[in-house]
């Protein structure tokens, strides 16, 4: 369909179109490298191109272009977060063989070196984004990946609890930057109603992590004696490895920007440039400034989103990081058993994941979703605090039942997060803040589950139960505030324009319509969700 066209030529010069799903003329940058109100000449031909295609020849062209994203974007992505998610719990099963025992850790001491790591994580999210937008995705999230499969692997040699420390926090620096970054270079590519099913296909990688890890756990720990190292060093010296493997080979397998792709043609690139700009208008312009960065940070829903994604992010690490000792603890099953019990509940989440996720783009909801999910863990997690511990196996399925809720959760939030904002660079630092508050997570679950707590673990179970709570209301709490602001600018302004619709966002027309008479281009720019035409997913 695109190699057709580039064959055709263009003498055809109409303002941008995209069958009516364009706004102004203008080349679509996404990511602020260059901000101009009009084409090159040769933008100008591909934009008058797909402005002159048919409502069937457009709707061909998205199908084949958003089909040539998916597969030369999500299937990697996944796979990098996948190692990512799977280097930072593996400690958990380390401990199960042996890492405790060996290192002579006490209770405190390996719950502190489970919480190092998400110190330096929280701590530099905002500024490793901040950092991609500058920078080339496919340099940036390779030479992070290169660096923590280094300290992954020299984790596998440690002596001593000083070791483990000072590793595990340079593990969270350089893995700071994969989530949130991922995230964000996903905002740039995928429409908004796109997005969640994207994403939480690209989290299941993190479910895979959980689904397997344990059975990669059990593989690596027969290791045992093995060039003198014991079976817990090998678990992070071989997904070390591995992880320097694929990030060596990310240098070519991770994509840059829209408009720098290299498999896409160049009316491919402009075509998904244009689909871009009509979704979120002029979003992807502008420059950083204070003033963006004081948007940010006094945006309400910065705040109201922090709290919705450590309500959702404290029960996933809390499951992640300690669901083979909890079923260990139930007292039936041998610690190899314990291992390869923790994979169903992963397989039944990522069905949950993404089966929530096609209903929640094909419905353009995210609230509902959220509070559906958020009682659901609530519940699995009442049942853990109540039920005694004789009857293991109504609290495995307890356990089914809260790692299937968070799942959806965390996708969910973070989609919700990316459809949020609208000028990039406020969604940059919004989305940096956000993850960061929601990794957290991971500190408070490392404290809660203590092994003076066992077999019950009361307190890892209340907290957990209590955080579930905390992302109900948040996501209650959003949606009423997004409903309301919806609605409110519907009957100022008259409805929002609709997908198919042309909007010139500098039309005088328009301009008095929105009340933004005598502002400057750059001013427009930074209004972002606060424009009049803008309207909050629900």
């Amino acid at each position: 369909m695109a190699s057709d066209l580039e064959k055709r030529g263009s003498d055809v010069q109409l303002p941008l179109g995209a069958n009516g799903n364009g706004t102004t003329v203008g080349h679509a940058n996404e990511h602020g490298h260059k901000a101009s109100g009009s084409l090159t000449d040769d933008s100008q031909d591909y934009a008058s191109l797909i402005a002159a295609l048919s409502p069937e020849e457009y709707a061909a062209m998205d199908k084949h272009v958003l089909r040539k994203m998916d597969r030369n974007i999500i299937p990697w992505i996944t796979l990098l977060y996948l190692m990512s998610f799977l280097d930072r719990v593996n400690v958990g099963t380390a401990k199960l063989v042996g890492l405790s025992t060996q290192l002579k850790l006490t209770s405190l001491e390996y719950s502190n070196a489970s919480m190092i790591f998400f110190v330096s994580y929280v701590a530099f999210e905002v500024p490793s984004n901040l950092v991609l937008k500058k920078f080339r995705p496919s340099r940036w999230i390779p030479f992070t990946m290169v660096c923590w499969a280094i300290f992954q692997t020299c984790m596998g040699l440690v002596t001593n609890y000083g070791q483990l420390l000072a590793l595990r926090f340079c593990l969270g620096l350089f893995e700071s930057g994969l989530f949130p970054g991922l995230n964000f270079f996903l905002t740039g590519w995928y429409k908004r109603e796109e997005l969640n099913r994207r994403v939480s296909i690209f989290f299941a990688g993190a479910v895979l992590a959980g689904a397997f890890g344990g059975i990669f756990g059990y593989a690596w720990s027969r290791m045992d004696g093995i060039g003198g190292k014991e079976g817990w060093a090998w678990i992070f010296i071989g997904e070390g490895l591995i992880t320097f493997v694929i990030a060596v080979l990310s240098f070519w397998m991770v994509h840059d920007w829209p408009e720098q792709a290299k498999f896409l043609t160049p009316l491919e690139r402009e075509f998904v440039q244009l689909r871009l700009k009509a979704d979120q208008g002029l979003a992807g312009e502008g420059t950083l400034n204070r003033r963006i960065v004081k948007k940010a940070l006094f945006d309400p829903k910065t705040y109201i989103l922090m709290l919705m994604y450590i309500g959702a992010a404290e029960p996933l690490y809390s499951g992640s990081l300690f669901s083979p000792t909890i079923i260990a603890s139930l007292g039936t099953f041998s610690t190899t058993q314990s291992l390869l019990l923790s994979t169903p509940p992963y397989v039944v989440c990522f069905i949950s994941t993404v089966t929530t996720a096609y209903f929640s783009d094909k419905t353009k909801r995210r609230g509902v979703f959220l509070m559906f999910w958020s009682i659901i863990g609530a519940i699995g997690y009442s049942m853990l605090l109540g039920i005694p511990i004789k009857h293991a196996g109504v609290l495995y399925f307890a356990v089914f039942i809260t790692v299937t809720a968070v799942g959806p959760l965390i996708a969910t939030t973070i989609s919700w997060t990316g459809n949020t904002w609208g000028n990039h660079y406020k969604k940059a630092i919004c989305m940096g803040l956000v993850f960061s508050a929601g990794n957290s997570g991971g500190i408070v679950s490392s404290q809660a589950y203590r092994p003076q707590d066992s077999p019950t673990y009361r307190p890892g179970h209340g907290t957990a139960l209590a955080f579930c709570m905390l992302c109900f209301f948040m996501a209650g709490l959003l949606w009423w505030m997004n409903a309301r602001e919806n609605r409110r600018r519907d009957e100022k302004y008259g409805p929002a324009p609709t997908p198919g619709e042309k909007i010139d966002y500098f039309d005088p027309e328009n301009l008095r319509r929105w009340g933004l008479e005598g502002m400057s281009r750059e001013e427009m720019i930074e209004l972002g969700d606060d424009h009049p035409a803008f309207r909050y997913v629900l």
